[in-house]
């Protein structure tokens, strides 16, 4: 997943003052007045070092309801991420992870999403899935590694796609991630088409058809919500903390409940394709007032 799918500390908001009581609760290694976030700083539109990801917005929200400050610990997400994150003890949540992962233990998910094709306005107007025909032959990026890649050998689509590496560490590299390298060749006719996850492609696609000129224009962005179950393309996304930290996971549960709305309407300024909790389907938008 375009860093994907992994690819925040403390306190209920009334007990802020109540410092001794609140640290009895919560494990040691947990800060108890500060939202101590893991995060990759250069991970858009997910998270970045300005906090202008939807996770650095997320984050702001738990930070809000727990009337706490927010610190991150930067590292670029890789093989280790978890590792030396909250492994080490330097910060306390993760605020995107699969759920399901066995790295961490997380929280109930607060969002459903899917991978999508992407690909230039009007191309494959009516597709549905990835066994349509008319992908027969195309060059398709993806990243090594993440789920469609399974599915796509499956359809037979393998032979013309485009394999990209799941990670991107040259410091003099065009495009912040390899996702956001892959839309740009989406949009520049280097690729016919795309399939990435839904939470970066989304405003990846939106960012590359503001270009405009001749070489890019607008993307469309295709949930894949018809393939099989097996393998998955559709994850429920959490909070990651560590195991056996069960008061702080029911601490972090409270809050994104509260933080509900507020939560969904960041995914929805970032388009994030966001998915009934248990059917595949898009949840209806948002009624215009």
């Amino acid at each position: 997943m375009a860093r994907v799918p992994l690819t925040a500390t403390l306190l209920t908001a009334g007990l802020v003052l109540a410092v001794p009581a609140r640290a009895q609760s919560l494990p040691d290694l947990v800060t108890p007045d500060v939202l101590r976030v893991c995060a990759d700083p250069g991970n858009m539109p997910a998270s970045e070092r300005q906090g202008d990801g939807f996770e650095n917005r997320i984050a702001a929200i738990i930070a809000d309801e727990l009337k706490v400050k927010l610190r991150y610990y930067w590292l670029t997400q890789g093989p280790g991420f978890v590792r030396n994150t909250l492994g080490t003890g330097l910060c306390d949540v993760i605020i995107g992870s699969a759920f399901g992962s066995e790295l961490v233990q997380h929280t109930n998910p607060y969002y459903r999403s899917a991978y999508v094709l992407v690909s230039r306005h009007g191309t494959f107007d009516g597709l549905t899935g990835l066994d349509d025909p008319r992908l027969k032959g195309k060059a398709i990026g993806v990243i090594v590694g993440t789920p469609p890649v399974d599915r796509m050998g499956v359809v037979g689509l393998v032979p013309t796609m485009k394999p990209y590496p799941p990670y991107q560490f040259d410091p003099a590299r065009k495009h912040q991630t390899v996702s956001a390298e892959i839309v740009a060749d989406v949009a520049s006719g280097k690729l016919d088409a795309a399939v990435l996850w839904g939470p970066a492609a989304g405003w990846l696609a939106k960012e590359a058809g503001k270009e405009g000129g001749k070489e890019t224009g607008s993307l469309d962005v295709v949930p894949l919500l018809r393939e099989p179950d097996r393998p998955p393309l559709a994850y429920r996304i959490a909070m990651g903390v560590r195991h056996g930290e069960n008061e702080w996971k029911r601490i972090l549960n409270t809050a994104l409940r509260k933080r509900r709305a507020e939560i969904e309407a960041v995914l929805r300024d970032y388009a994030v394709p966001l998915l009934d909790e248990e059917e595949n389907r898009l949840m209806p938008a948002d009624p215009k007032p």
